[in-house]
C-alpha cells in the first residue's frame, strides 16, 4: 500500500513538472509568431519568406521526433527531455544576435529541438498511470501547447517595451529555470524502459500498419494545423483587420489557449467515449468553422428594381475569433483523441509510434504556414489559409468514414 501511495505522488509530480516544462518549450517553440513580425518588417520579406522563416523551427522540432521517441523508449524520459532543454537553451539565446536572413532560419532549425519535447513526455507520462487514466496524463500533458497562447501574453510586451531581440533572451532564462525544477521534482522508473535486448527493427516494424498512417493524417490537421495557424494568425489579424501587435497576439491567443489547456478534457472525454467518438466530431466541427473561415471579404453589386445596391459579406473581427476559438476547442480534444488511439493500439510501443505521429503533425505543421505564405502571393486571398485545411479536413472525415464509421454497426448485439 505504502508503495503505491509513493508511485501515485510520484505519477503526478512527474506530469506537474513534464507539463511545465512541454509548456516552457513549447513558448520558445513558437516564438518566431510574434517576434517574426518586426524581423519581417526589419528584412523586408515577402509572404512566402515569412511562413519559411515561422517553418523552420518547426521542421526541426518535427525531424527529432522519431528517435527522441525511441531515445524515451530505451533511457527514460527524465534523462532526454533534461538534455534536450540544456541543449536548445543557448540556441534560443543566440537568436537575439542573428542579423541575415540566414541566420534566422539556421537559429530557427536549432531553436526547433524544442519541439521534440512532446515526443519524450507522451511516453514518459503516459507509463506512470493505468490505462484507463493514460488519456488523463497525456491530455494533461498536451495541455503544454498552451505555450503559444503564452508566448502570445508575454512576448508582444517584450517586443514593445524592450525589442524583439530581448525575446529570445528571457526565453532561455525561463528555459534554465523550468529545467532546474524538472530535475528537481521528476523521477525515473527503471519499469518503464523498452529492453534493450528488444531491436529497433521490432519497434519500428509497427510502422507498417495502415492505421498509423491514418492516425499522422488526423494529427496532421489537428496538430499540423494548430502549430501552423498559431505562427500565422498574429500576422493575419495585423493585415486583415489593421490591428496592432499586441491587439492582435491578444486576439490569436483565443485560438492558441484552448487548443492547448482543453487537451486534458480531449483526454478525459477519450478515455470514456472512446477515441473514435471523439475525433469524428472534431473533424465535422472544424469541418463547419473552416467552411465559413475560407469565405474571402467580399463586395458586390446587384441591379434592383429602384437601381444598384452593392453588399458586403464577410467575418468581421468578432465572428471570426469566434470562429477561430471554436476551432481551437476542436483540435485540443483531437490532439488527445488521437493519442488515445495510439495508447489503445500500441501500449508496448507508445515512444516510437507516438514519434512518428508527432513527426506527422510537426511536418504538417512546417509545410502549413509556407503554403499559407505561398498561396497569399499568388491568390492575394488571406482567408486562402482555411481554404487549404478545408481540403485536408475532407480528406480526414473520408478517411475515417471509409475505414471506421462504415465499418461501425449500429444496430444489433455488437451495436458501438
Amino acid at each position: 500500500m505504502e508503495n503505491q501511495l509513493v508511485d501515485r505522488r510520484h505519477a503526478w509530480s512527474v506530469l506537474i513538472v513534464s507539463t511545465m516544462a512541454f509548456t516552457v518549450c513549447f513558448m520558445s517553440w513558437m516564438m518566431f509568431g510574434v517576434i517574426g513580425i518586426p524581423i519581417k518588417k526589419m528584412l523586408d520579406l515577402n509572404a512566402t519568406q515569412f511562413g519559411l522563416l515561422m517553418a523552420m523551427p518547426v521542421l526541426s522540432g518535427s525531424l527529432v521526433r522519431v528517435p527522441l521517441g525511441l531515445m524515451t523508449d530505451r533511457f527514460g524520459g527524465r534523462v532526454v527531455l533534461a538534455v534536450l532543454m540544456a541543449v536548445t537553451i543557448p540556441a534560443v539565446w543566440m537568436i537575439a544576435y542573428a542579423t541575415t536572413y540566414w541566420q534566422f532560419l539556421a537559429g530557427g532549425l536549432l531553436v526547433g529541438l524544442a519541439g521534440g519535447s512532446f515526443s519524450v513526455g507522451t511516453p514518459y507520462v503516459a507509463r506512470w498511470f493505468p490505462k484507463k487514466q493514460q488519456g488523463m496524463a497525456m491530455g494533461v500533458f498536451g495541455a503544454g501547447n498552451s505555450g503559444a497562447a503564452v508566448n502570445k501574453f508575454i512576448a508582444p510586451v517584450i517586443v514593445v517595451g524592450l525589442g524583439w531581440a530581448m525575446v529570445p533572451q528571457v526565453y532561455a532564462a525561463i528555459m534554465a529555470g523550468a529545467l532546474i525544477l524538472f530535475w528537481l521534482f521528476s523521477h525515473h522508473n527503471p519499469a518503464h524502459l523498452v529492453s534493450s535486448s528488444v531491436p529497433l527493427r521490432e519497434q519500428l516494424k509497427a510502422l507498417k500498419n495502415p492505421q498509423v498512417i491514418k492516425y499522422c493524417q488526423y494529427y496532421s490537421i489537428v496538430f499540423g494545423g494548430y502549430v501552423g495557424l498559431s505562427l500565422w494568425l498574429v500576422q493575419y489579424y495585423v493585415g486583415e483587420y489593421q490591428l496592432d501587435l499586441r491587439t492582435a497576439a491578444l486576439l490569436a491567443a483565443c485560438f492558441s489557449l484552448p487548443g492547448g489547456l482543453l487537451r486534458a478534457i480531449g483526454g478525459i472525454l477519450s478515455d470514456k467515449y472512446g477515441a473514435h467518438q471523439v475525433t469524428w466530431w472534431v473533424m465535422w466541427v472544424s469541418w463547419v468553422c473552416l467552411f465559413l473561415l475560407s469565405y474571402p471579404q467580399t463586395s458586390f453589386t446587384v441591379l434592383t428594381a429602384n437601381g444598384p445596391a452593392s453588399f458586403d459579406i464577410g467575418l468581421n473581427v468578432y465572428a471570426f475569433t469566434a470562429l477561430v476559438f471554436v476551432l481551437g476547442v476542436c483540435w485540443a480534444f483531437g490532439k488527445a483523441s488521437v493519442f488515445k488511439y495510439i495508447s489503445d493500439d500500441y501500449p508496448t510501443n507508445i515512444g516510437a509510434i507516438s514519434g512518428v505521429v508527432g513527426l506527422a503533425g510537426g511536418l504538417g505543421g512546417f509545410v502549413l504556414p509556407i503554403l499559407f505564405g505561398v498561396l497569399m502571393d499568388i491568390t492575394g486571398l488571406r482567408s486562402s489559409a482555411f481554404m487549404l485545411l478545408y481540403g485536408v479536413v475532407w480528406v480526414s472525415l473520408i478517411w475515417m468514414y471509409r475505414t471506421e464509421v462504415r465499418n461501425t454497426q449500429v444496430l444489433g448485439t455488437h451495436a458501438a
